[in-house]
């Protein structure tokens, strides 16, 4: 997997049962660390901005509430993480590790399996494509999935280019609920096999 590596990392799970294994990811310029209630404050600073969440799935609420991200850690993504069916992590670049810049998840499902966002101080850097690759490897090379498939609005054109880029395939258009309205939206996939191969061409 090139420039990346993994450590493991014991992430405290909030609703009982003892700890949950989970790693922590490393790329060149990035530190991937699991996701935790504390990152709630960081997240409902750095979100909410239109910018980030106009293409996002219609669920997200908008305006977005003060509780909105504490409520959907606590309610949703940790839980889910704590079940073993999703894996997000926070996103802090190695030169600023104490601060978290964004977010990256894995989902077991049909169509809808990668997701992340960025504050928008960290765009137009290359940042989301590392991370992006860095747990796609995880996907295919530790969770042992034979296929990725990531919904997105046909008019999110920066979700597209790190789609394309890496060899994903356009399967479906259907319309779709985004936080800004109903608009074209498409499945994007590829399989392990694909993804290996577009690895073994990346420097």
């Amino acid at each position: 997997m090139p420039g990346a590596s993994y450590a493991d990392l014991e992430a405290g799970n909030p609703h009982g049962g003892g700890a949950v294994s989970f790693p922590s990811l490393e790329t060149r310029r990035l530190l991937l660390r699991p996701l935790v209630i504390e990152d709630a404050a960081t997240t409902q600073r750095l979100f909410p901005h239109w910018e980030i969440v106009r293409f996002m799935n219609g669920i997200v609420p908008w305006p977005y509430p003060d509780d909105g991200a504490e409520s959907f850690y606590r309610e949703v993504a940790l839980p889910a993480m704590a079940a073993g069916t999703q894996w997000t992590w926070s996103l802090r670049l190695k030169l600023a590790p104490d601060e978290m810049i964004g977010a990256i998840s894995l989902r077991r499902g049909d169509s809808d399996n990668r997701g992340f966002w960025l504050g928008l101080p960290w765009h137009r850097q290359g940042l989301m494509t590392e991370a992006s690759d860095l747990v796609t490897d995880y996907w295919f090379d530790v969770l042992g999935e034979p296929m990725l498939r990531v919904p997105k609005a046909a008019a999110n054109l920066a979700s597209r280019r790190i789609s394309k880029r890496c060899g994903m395939r356009l399967i479906a258009t259907e319309q779709r609920r985004f936080v800004s309205g109903e608009h074209l939206g498409e499945i994007w996939e590829i399989t392990a096999e694909e993804w290996r191969r577009y690895r073994r061409q990346t420097p």
